[in-house]
């Protein structure tokens, strides 16, 4: 009771303080954007996306092709690394609405189009662009019927092509559906949680957050042609008479030369009972939803199952030959040495250094640093700090946890190099591998890829400014601190083997089978818990779906950790049963293969899943881009194999008597 009472002033104080921060504070979210209130007529501005297509994966700018542009000029809007380096080009619009007034509005008549801007619109059309738009960092939704069934897309097309026709047909009128809540400010009130975040207004603030709320933006394009003699003579914003979408195709804006093309909108509001935290769900929702929950359930019993028959009869085996081995005598254990055959007669080569220590020291570190961003990205991301509403933030994220776990990448690295060696002597040369393994084969992809991207004069490309950027990034931060870290791994007490190494190596007995085939078989496993949730990812990245299931991909990593580490022991074991010492290749390899399904299973994806993909440069796109996945897949996995492989040979030989 006594210890209770001592805390009541402290809880006290703790409570005053967080009043008076919330009475002094004008609010705060996290993370996201919080909600913005708008007042009756208060004027809104869209903003707009580069152009992209699911046919060739090349985004470009939207005032490549002849829109109306604002009354004060095109403004870049801020864009963070991740948008920067995913294509996106956020900019200002033409498009304004009045909130909660509905109305239909000219906005602009181009020019004669000339044969660039025709040749560009038809190849944009048939190339099946969409146009993507944002209004209160929401996207616009469209709704689509095929054979029956809604499917709902972001954006709308560029034009369209009718079937058995050559002509391609502009959309130049946009029928807005924005959904508003209408929102009262009530005192100290918490709102917002989940993927929008979450934000506190205080009393202060009562009257100027109350208004409406944007919960759903959808739009509803088609063509429609204008005489531009007498549309042009409108200013812009003045409002015209309700638009009907022609269903007749004469009646719609063809694409050709010395066409001037009008381009109007109407906006629609409509009240909904949708609140701002839940203003996300429609875009999460993900199709095949039942599909993807039981073959997540299924894939986790199935590896669960194999798993656990494996580590049961694995453990009863290596037990069983500790204890025999144990119960002998030293005469006995000398006779069995010479007669017996299996892992104990490897022990004077087991540790002995293997091909290569540096490079496999190197590709440790770096599967550390890897595995490290990935399971703290996908922990944060789990709990709702990755919102969708904050655009490449999931990739910025990455990219600044990569840097700053250099220092336990080159302390893993260095400790791993000091135990091999004996010494650390050469630890500023493992440091520098280290640092630069893995970016130095990414950087090579990305600048192949980018030099594609801008003979293409996509969006896509990695402007210059952001390369000096990276470079910066990398080497102010990630080197030094993985120098830091290759120096604290000096400091380090080398992890000492528990038996010696005989001066002359054991000769390996010829085998039937290489056993790199064995190694290679290795990776189906972990393949099996990876393959399901993959097939959502590369939907998401390249038929451009939101994946916001990470709670699911969450429990996929761990098992997929818990599946490499158990299948690496076991090959392991497998080996040094056959008296192959030269296990560290191998541990490595074992779980690490599975980068190689990943990428056949990308290819696979590719022919077909991704069969509206056109053009080699494209393909060359989609390679590059999965083989950087695969690369760090590998040094992933592979690390988590060998490191739990390390330590099992470690305890094995550490429980042996030897004289």
């Amino acid at each position: 009771m006594a210890v209770s009472k001592s805390r009541m002033p402290a809880i006290r104080w703790a409570l005053l303080g967080l009043v008076l921060f919330v009475h002094v504070c004008n609010g705060f979210y996290l993370p996201g954007s919080y909600m913005h209130t708008y007042s009756q007529g208060e004027s809104i501005f869209t903003k707009v996306n580069s152009l992209t297509s699911i046919e060739t994966e090349l985004p470009f700018s939207y005032y490549s092709l002849p829109y109306c542009k604002p009354k004060d000029g095109i403004k870049k809007m801020a864009e963070n690394l991740g948008e920067l380096l995913m294509g996106d080009e956020i900019e200002s619009s033409a498009y304004r609405f009045r909130m909660n007034v509905n109305e239909t509005v000219y906005l602009c008549t181009t020019h004669p189009l000339n044969e660039h801007e025709v040749k560009l619109l038809k190849q944009r059309t048939r190339d099946l662009y969409q146009v993507n738009m944002i209004l209160d960092n929401l996207p616009a939704m469209r709704y689509a019927y095929q054979n029956g069934v809604k499917i709902q897309w972001t954006g709308f097309p560029v034009g369209y092509t009718p079937p058995n026709s050559k002509d391609d047909y502009i959309i130049n009128h946009l029928k807005f559906r924005v959904l508003i809540h209408e929102y009262e400010g009530s005192g100290v009130q918490i709102i917002g949680t989940g993927e929008e975040g979450m934000g506190v207004i205080s009393e202060a603030d009562k009257k100027k957050a109350s208004g409406y709320e944007i919960v759903g933006f959808e739009v509803y394009p088609c063509s429609v042609k204008y005489d531009p003699d007498t549309m042009s003579k409108n200013d812009m914003y003045k409002p015209i008479s309700p638009v009907n979408c022609p269903s007749d195709i004469d009646r719609s804006q063809i694409i050709r030369e010395q066409e001037r093309v009008s381009f109007t909108y109407e906006v629609e509001f409509v009240k909904s009972d949708t609140r701002w935290p839940s203003r996300w769900d429609a875009y999460l929702k993900m199709e095949g939803a039942r599909v993807h929950w039981f073959s997540i359930l299924n894939s986790l019993m199935v590896i669960f199952f194999l798993a656990g028959i494996v580590f049961v009869i694995f453990l009863r085996t290596v037990r069983r030959d500790l204890t025999r081995y144990e119960e002998l005598d030293k005469e006995a254990q000398a006779q069995m040495n010479e007669e017996l055959s299996g892992w104990k007669l490897v022990v004077g080569d087991v540790f002995r250094e293997p091909d290569h220590p540096k490079l496999l020291c190197v590709m440790v570190g770096d599967g550390v640093q890897i595995t490290g961003m990935s399971v703290v990205t996908i922990i944060f991301a789990a709990f709702g700090f990755m919102s969708p509403a904050s655009r490449g933030m999931l990739l910025t994220g990455m990219i600044i946890l990569y840097l700053f776990l250099g220092i336990i990448a080159g302390y893993v690295a260095v400790r791993m190099w000091s135990t091999i060696k004996g010494t650390s002597e050469g630890w500023r040369s493992v440091s520098w591998f280290t640092a630069c393994f893995f970016p130095g084969i990414v950087f090579v992809i990305l600048t192949i890829l980018n030099f594609i991207l801008w003979g293409s004069n996509s969006t896509g490309a990695i402007p210059i400014s952001l390369y000096f950027v990276l470079f910066s990034l990398w080497f102010c931060i990630s080197v030094p601190l993985t120098l830091l870290g290759g120096f604290l791994g000096t400091r380090a007490e080398a992890i000492q083997f528990p038996v010696r190494t005989n001066q002359i190596p054991r000769e390996i007995p010829a085998r039937k089978y290489p056993s790199w085939l064995l190694v290679l078989g290795a990776g189906t496993l972990p393949f099996g818990t990876l393959f399901i949730e993959l097939f959502f990812i590369l939907s998401s990245i390249w038929l451009g779906r939101f994946y916001y299931v990470f709670g699911f991909l969450l429990i996929v990593l761990l098992l997929l950790v818990v599946v490499c580490a158990e299948v690496s022991v076991v090959l392991t074991y497998m080996h040094l049963c056959v008296e192959d010492w030269r296990w560290w290749w191998k541990a490595f390899f074992a779980s690490g293969s599975v980068a190689l399904y990943v990428f056949l299973y990308s290819i696979n994806y590719l022919v077909f899943d991704l069969q509206s993909l056109s053009g080699p440069v494209s393909a060359t796109l989609y390679l590059g881009y999965s083989l950087i996945m695969a690369t760090a897949i590998m040094l992933s996995t592979g690390t988590i194999g060998f490191l739990m492989s390390f330590y099992f040979v470690h305890y094995l030989f550490s429980s042996v008597k030897i004289d």
